[in-house]
């Protein structure tokens, strides 16, 4: 499994006329049944997996604002044009209310693609587990409010999904896909895309936190009480509850913290859960309700803090734009992804049963994104 991306857009409010909507819905049809016939379901899941061919995509079918509106309104786009039974390929899910129903409409859509019992429940997983990384797993101050999971007859799958900062005016976006990678919790990132960068952003599942996870998920194995003890004693100071369980008379400090700031409350009934449960892993110690941010926080700094394991406070926002920066900062412009993108899509698009005019416009407006996507970087 593979998060491919993270991109950060500005909040703009309201909603696309229906007219536009109905519009993009009319030339993203024969669009996507171009990249099906022509290139097969896996490359589809794999475009829409990529920010820049997510966001050129968008702007290609008429939606040319720059805003957190893209997202949602090309997902739904996409839920309607794409038939699954048709395409062999299903969008699930939404935005706010209707990424609450996305469980039922998997259970629902993978019976129409004939789908195992099994692979429905492991898609219904996967759709829960990677809301609750983003917005559990890693504490950036966005909050998850769409999600949408796209999955084939042969159960692959990629998730979109985006949160907002209401302090910031800021949405940030997440994508995931499922090939080449083994964990969703062992720094599944490949392409991160922001325009912001936070500080002191808490990602449990960077590899550099990865001993972490191991520490967070044996305390939870050990009854509350210790936790409760480790918390109250890091809340009045920073030195090591290592040496005062040793009764030493003066306590030496071990380690600094690079971040300290307490969770408001622990949710204890949860990690009572997780004490009976006892979890074999992290992923399994997130799938637990009730284990949410102020628990991954408090097992996290304990983790450090008391046990010297290594936490990464870095925002996994990477780099500015999905293909690098032309300024070589963090690392040169990738000209031959960023091609081959928007080969693809004009490919597809002079190749796809449309009218001359919405090709011929759609062309136009895929030409002119690029040299701004390259002026961005």
């Amino acid at each position: 499994m593979k998060r491919t991306g993270i991109t950060d857009l500005p909040l703009h409010g309201g909603r696309a006329p229906r007219w536009l909507f109905n519009r993009m819905v009319k030339l993203a049809r024969p669009i996507v049944r171009l990249i099906i016939d022509e290139y097969g379901v896996k490359e589809l899941l794999t475009r829409l997996s990529d920010p820049f061919w997510f966001q050129a995509f968008g702007n290609v079918l008429g939606y040319d604002w720059h805003s957190s509106g893209l997202t949602t309104v090309l997902t739904a786009v996409l839920k309607e044009a794409i038939n699954p039974e048709k395409f062999n390929i299903a969008v699930c899910g939404g935005k706010g209310k209707t990424a609450l129903k996305t469980p039922v409409e998997i259970l629902e859509i993978s019976e129409k693609l004939g789908l195992s019992g099994a692979k429905a429940e492991k898609l219904k997983h996967i759709s829960f587990i990677t809301a609750k990384v983003d917005n559990t797993a890693i504490q950036d101050g966005y909050k998850i409010y769409h999600h949408s999971i796209i999955f084939t007859r042969e159960g692959e799958w990629a998730v979109i999904q985006q949160g907002m900062n209401n302090t910031t005016g800021y949405a940030r976006r997440y994508h995931w896909l499922s090939y080449n990678i083994s964990s969703l919790v062992d720094s599944p990132h490949s392409a991160i895309v922001g325009d912001k960068r936070h500080s002191n952003v808490l990602n449990m599942v960077a590899s550099e936190s990865r001993e972490a996870r191991k520490v967070s998920v044996d305390l939870v194995k050990e009854n509350p009480k210790k936790i409760y003890s480790m918390l109250k004693q890091l809340s009045l100071s920073t030195y090591s509850l290592d040496k005062w369980i040793k009764g030493a008379d003066t306590p030496v400090k071990v380690k600094e913290i690079k971040y300290l700031l307490m969770p408001r409350k622990m949710n204890w009934d949860a990690l009572r859960k997780a004490y009976e449960f006892q979890p074999k892993n992290y992923e399994e110690l997130l799938s637990i309700k009730g284990v949410g941010p102020a628990v991954i926080r408090g097992l996290a700094l304990v983790s450090e803090l008391i046990y010297g394991t290594e936490v990464s406070w870095k925002d996994p926002v990477k780099y500015s734009f999905a293909y690098g920066g032309k300024d070589g900062v963090p690392y040169p412009v990738n000209r031959k992804a960023m091609d081959r993108s928007i080969q693809l899509l004009e490919e597809s698009i002079r190749m796809a049963e449309i009218g001359e005019r919405e090709r011929l416009n759609a062309l136009k407006r895929l030409h002119l994104i690029v040299p701004k996507t390259l002026s961005r970087t």
